[in-house]
């Protein structure tokens, strides 16, 4: 079927929009390719020094025929999602040399734990280490040692830095290889039924922790459809991945296959190769807007409002959140995957999974077909499912959906539309995700109740002082004021006053990401409030609409009013768990929709 007109139409205004930055990045990783710096040009004292750690490869190396593969890996054994990366560079290298081939580890890249550092200062290093991760993959890469690239990393900050770092050195081929997810544990339905048991004072700690553990318990991605998972899925839907390496479990011959094809596979695909695909020519205008039709189809994760207009500016691509508005009335909601319905990712999978997703919408027109993937010239095989056959892998037809309560064909949706809308008004302009929202609850109305931190509004909950139809609105939380933490800490209390009947929505110019579900939240408002934002200048008690169905977000205040009053200044900023050391990326970064990075806005991206 022909590609769907509105999906053309907005590729179309990428494409123009970005064709200055394009150009001027197709021409840098061509310099890189032609001029920059290989191995053939290193001096002998530099060759040693790189080859003096792999005596078992050294010989293969400085003969210069063999492919040379560059890890960069995100492994500790803290972040589960990553603890899985453990062993994999001593079989990269065993999987190249069966291709005649190299490996080494370029380096490592930090890999935080948002579920770790939530609701405590180290929640605002979460945004600005995808920088540091991008810094850190430029270093790796950047000692010419490598003919290609194989990415390790897996959860929300990781995938996207990764991306922003590797495209710099686009002229390289490169493959990201994923872990997979831990087995399912308690659903993730019983974990946010304790959750908000405790914030109401009716669980104990010892309760909530067992509830906690018992969901989150072994190595492999948390199966709830977050930041993480989408990440995954947006790989798929670019073809950056071998096709269907999404969510196969750790520890899996499944999983091993497909890790050892990655490796084979960037041998073919590599810098000598007659199949030579370099991943500044994959990430195109077309694999950016496959990803954006990802997260909509899916009721995907909401921080890739942020990362994908980022990893796009890493490749001269410029995108916004219009675009996304465009797309959304097209694209059908095709998945319920938890926090959007009952099922984990592993259900997700075995009701068809990302190649089930992705055949429908190829076969619906509403895919670019035609993109330059790591497996082939076009999307094709990321609508078929791998499998173990003998030695090796085989791909076959995904077939109907296993469970079309998680699954759907585009035939019979559950929503005609994307999950994501735009919002826009006298208090700027922000993200909601309506995907998990029952549609009676798509525009609120309530008085604002106003706070400049998440402990606040957990204080007043605690004091029945939200007990009432309320728009919660936490402010002083971008990127320049506190480095635009996550919120996750206001999910139970809040949705324990919808529980309670209230009318409840909130508004800030922080993050609540994929794990935001069924109460209304128009997140990453910008302008942000530091700097006399319109957030700034609410008081509480102002009537606050938000309306998902219309895409406003207005301050229902007299115009004059509203222009007299004078902005509330930001409280005073924290220093301390190594906060002071971000002070660079908060003062140098940009507004959420440009992907709220210092680095980007200082290449003038």
């Amino acid at each position: 079927m022909s590609l769907h007109p509105a999906i053309a139409a907005v590729t179309d205004r990428i494409i123009e929009r970005s064709k200055p930055t394009r150009d001027a990045y197709l021409a840098l990783i061509r310099r890189e390719r032609e001029g920059g710096v290989d191995r053939p040009i290193l001096g002998c004292a530099n060759l040693a020094h790189g080859y003096a750690g792999t005596e078992e490869d050294r010989d293969m190396m400085r003969g210069g025929r063999a492919m040379n593969i560059g890890i960069v890996t995100a492994y500790n054994d803290m972040l589960s999602a990553h603890a899985t990366y453990y062993r994999y560079p001593e079989q990269m290298k065993i999987w190249a040399r069966e291709a005649g081939a190299t490996a080494q580890v370029a380096g490592g890249v930090p890999a935080m734990c948002d579920g770790v550092t939530q609701g405590f200062p180290g929640m605002e290093l979460s945004l600005f280490s995808r920088d540091t991760i991008a810094l850190s993959t430029a270093i790796a890469l950047s000692h010419g040692m490598f003919e290609g690239a194989a990415l390790l990393g897996i959860c929300d900050k990781i995938v996207p830095g990764l991306l922003m770092g590797a495209l710099r050195f686009g002229h390289l081929p490169m493959i990201l290889i994923p872990g997979g997810p831990m087995r399912s544990g308690l659903p993730n339905k019983e974990k946010a039924a304790i959750r908000e048991q405790y914030a109401e004072g009716k669980a104990t700690r010892e309760e909530l922790l067992d509830a906690e553990i018992a969901a989150y318990h072994s190595k492999g991605t948390c199966t709830f459809y977050g930041t993480a998972n989408s990440n995954q899925m947006m790989m798929e839907m670019m073809g950056l991945h071998m096709p269907g390496a999404a969510f196969a479990n750790p520890g899996t011959k499944l999983r091993q296959e497909l890790s050892r094809g990655a490796v084979h596979r960037l041998t073919k695909i590599g810098w000598n190769g007659d199949d030579y695909r370099p991943l500044g020519e994959c990430v195109d205008e077309k694999a950016i807007v496959n990803a954006a039709i990802g997260l909509l189809a899916t009721g995907g994760s909401t921080n890739h409002l942020i990362h994908l207009p980022a990893i796009a500016a890493a490749a001269g691509i410029v995108i916004d959140w219009e675009d996304f508005d465009r797309l959304s009335p097209v694209i059908p909601l095709i998945t319920r995957v938890y926090p959007n319905g009952s099922a984990d990712v592993n259900g997700f999978e075995d009701a068809g999974g990302m190649p089930f997703v992705i055949r429908e919408l190829l076969d619906a027109g509403l895919l670019h077909r035609d993109i330059r993937t790591v497996a082939g010239d076009d999307l094709t095989a990321y609508g078929k499912k791998p499998v173990v056959e003998g030695d090796g892998l085989a791909w076959i037809d995904p077939g109907a959906s296993g469970d079309e309560t998680i699954a759907r064909p585009v035939s019979n949706p559950f929503s005609a539309e994307g999950g994501f809308r735009i919002l826009t008004g006298n208090l700027g302009r922000a993200c909601i995700k309506v995907s998990a929202v029952a549609r009676d609850r798509w525009t609120i109305e309530a008085p604002a109740r106003v706070f400049d931190d998440q402990a606040g509004v957990q204080a007043a909950f605690k004091a029945g002082e939200l007990d009432r139809d309320v728009v919660v609105v936490v402010r002083f939380q971008g990127p320049r004021a506190n480095g635009m933490p996550e919120l996750h800490k206001l999910t139970p209390p809040l949705g324990v006053l919808q529980n309670r009947g209230f009318r409840v929505a909130l508004v800030t110019d922080g993050r609540m990401s994929g794990a935001s579900g069924k109460v209304p939240c128009a997140i990453h408002a910008s302008p942000e409030a530091l700097g006399d934002g319109p957030l700034s200048r609410l008081r509480d008690g102002d009537m606050i609409r938000v309306c998902a169905e219309m895409g406003v977000l207005q301050a229902l205040v007299d115009d004059a009013e509203w222009a007299a009053r004078v902005p509330v200044q930001a409280p005073a900023w924290a220093s301390g768990t190594g906060r002071e050391l971000f002070a660079m990326f908060r003062h140098g970064a940009n507004e959420a929709e440009k992907g709220a990075s210092a680095m980007l806005a200082a290449m003038g991206a």
